[in-house]
């Protein structure tokens, strides 16, 4: 079994250092965590030549971001590792909340049947970047390049020139565009001169990775003032390999040197699993909360996505699943103006968009740090009353916030969704992200809906059978062509098999959906003709 957290790769010299002039590239993307390598194997996988730099040569240290969300395994199915993350990883969609010792209530984020994916699968970030960083080096479309770090950068009209530092000396790259993936320390940020700005909030938490055998469930516990750690907060996540994250509040004036000492964190975990626990410390960390972001996400050729462009506080698992969900969105988009199916104002919805989110994500971020951390008597004694009110009454649980879990946003305003025209009810509106379905193949076997319509490209979601949704299907063909832009189908029956399909969409025969190659409703119809399906395809390129 490979060691992820000892794994290091290789350094090697690439021509391009030896070329007599800078050689120019379609994209460089900066960073190769999570959201640098998603959004290389992305653009990959559209046909685009991605240069992918990394200022060290490894993967990360210690369980980092644990929680990945479902929205997020359904892109990294797209990007074809998503049955090793759920394979390897701890699924789980029961949350439990305890106050002082005892449990006040259970939520369940998975209430339903019919998804492909889990609420959430908790794996180390470690194991999520080197399943990455493995599907990265089958692709030969992405030039991996360990220990190159950008040190300087100046944009052109039609490029941006890049300074790389590597073991052998700098040398030149020009890229057309830029992604800066670099993380919360951002280099890109810094060498354009640019911040992140927000709130930082007055508290502390340990971060401690304990190996041992522990007989609970694979759900998240969270307690307010426990016995064991008087007037702070805890939180418990089972992950693979028998390791397990637990999250102790320290308060703001704790040493973070000092609580990240085993004879600190030893006692903390014993007063939780009781004196005679056996385990292992694998790992620690102590961080202060924060939520923050950069004023605009575009700035010319230079794209921030992930930490680098915004920060949330942990709690809600906002982090790494939003960058990955800003590297798909920018992913779709490069590719499109690139291969000249849209103009180069597609990428400014970049920016709209993923701030739209981010703002979102902090928000509730900001509402889950108050909740938890509450920095005055007034809002302790507030916090404590729901708590006890949650025990025995339905309407205050929906008040306690121990970290609102992560969902993709709705871009409810994005200028690239067509309004409908048709009444419709239910939550698929225009800038949804779709809902998964179980379907039943043309050859009789089981599928997916978000599966089938997993190619990247824009996918018409046509239901019934019979002549109207013939005519759906061939509206959306005709439009695709008409506009040089390929538009890939998905048959839904309006059968028995399928009613739960139809029950989300809202569908009956001849329903059209068009969703864009990142997912996102952009049109729904209930009898859609080549026209109406050529225009809203126009619009979510920025072509009308």
């Amino acid at each position: 079994m490979i060691d992820y957290q000892s794994l290091r790769f290789d350094y090697k010299r690439h021509p391009d250092q030896d070329a007599a002039a800078p050689v120019r590239r379609p994209v460089a993307v900066i960073g190769a965590g999570p959201v640098g390598l998603a959004l290389a194997i992305d653009l990959a996988q559209r046909g685009i030549p991605v240069v992918l730099l990394d200022n060290d040569n490894a993967l990360s240290t210690g369980s980092r971001a644990i929680c990945f969300a479902k929205r997020t395994l359904e892109i990294f199915d797209r990007l074809g590792c998503g049955e090793r993350m759920v394979g390897k990883g701890v699924s789980w969609n029961v949350g439990r909340v305890f106050f002082r010792n005892e449990e006040i209530y259970s939520f369940d984020l998975l209430p339903e049947t019919g998804h492909a994916r889990p609420a959430f699968v908790n794996l180390q970030q470690y194991y999520v970047e080197g399943f990455l960083a493995e599907r990265a080096a089958g692709l030969p479309l992405i030039d991996l390049r360990w220990k190159n770090k950008v040190a300087g950068t100046v944009q052109h009209a039609d490029h941006v020139a890049l300074t790389v530092e590597t073991p052998d000396g700098p040398y030149q790259l020009d890229a057309v565009y830029v992604a800066a993936c670099d993380g919360s320390r951002s280099s890109m940020r810094a060498l354009l001169g640019l911040e992140s700005k927000g709130r930082q909030f007055k508290d502390r938490f340990l971060i401690a990775d304990v190996k041992m055998k522990l007989d609970r469930p694979a759900e998240r516990w969270f307690w307010f003032d426990p016995e064991f750690h008087r007037n702070q907060s805890v939180l418990l996540h089972m992950q693979p390999d028998n390791v397990w994250r637990i999250d102790f509040q320290l308060g703001w004036d704790a040493d973070p040197e000092e609580e990240k000492k085993p004879e600190k964190i030893i006692p903390r975990v014993k007063a939780l699993l009781g004196e005679d626990a056996q385990f292992d410390l694998e790992w620690a960390s102590v961080y202060t909360f924060s939520c923050l972001r950069m004023d605009r996400f575009r700035h010319g050729r230079v794209f921030f996505a992930g930490d680098s462009a915004h920060g949330v506080s942990p709690f809600g698992a906002r982090g790494a699943n939003s960058g990955v969900q800003d590297a798909e969105n920018l992913a779709w988009k490069l590719a499109a103006v690139l291969q000249r199916q849209a103009p180069d104002a597609l990428l400014d919805s970049y920016g709209h968009e993923r701030e739209y989110a981010a703002d979102e994500n902090i928000l509730h971020s900001t509402r889950a740090t108050d909740f938890i951390t509450p920095k005055s008597e007034v809002s302790r004694l507030f916090r404590d009353a729901v708590l006890e009110l949650a025990k025995r009454h339905a309407f205050a649980r929906t008040l306690v916030n121990s970290g609102r879990l992560s969902v993709p946003a709705t871009l409810h305003t994005s200028a690239l969704n067509t309004p409908d025209a048709d009444a419709f009810e239910g939550c698929m509106v225009p800038g949804a992200v779709a809902a998964d379905a179980p379907l039943v193949r043309a050859d009789g076997t089981a599928g997916w809906l978000l599966q089938e319509a997993g190619s990247g490209a824009f996918t018409a979601v046509v239901f019934g059978s019979g002549e109207v949704a013939d005519r759906a299907a061939r509206a959306a063909a005709a439009a695709g062509a008409a506009a040089g832009v390929p538009i890939e189908t998905v048959r839904i029956p309006t059968d028995e098999a399928h009613a739960l399909a139809a029950r989300r969409y809202d569908a009956r025969a001849g329903t059209l959906y068009l969703l864009r190659p990142d997912q996102h409703v952009c049109g729904r119809w209930r009898r859609a003709d080549a026209g109406l399906v050529r225009a809203a395809l126009d619009r979510a390129l920025c072509n009308a």
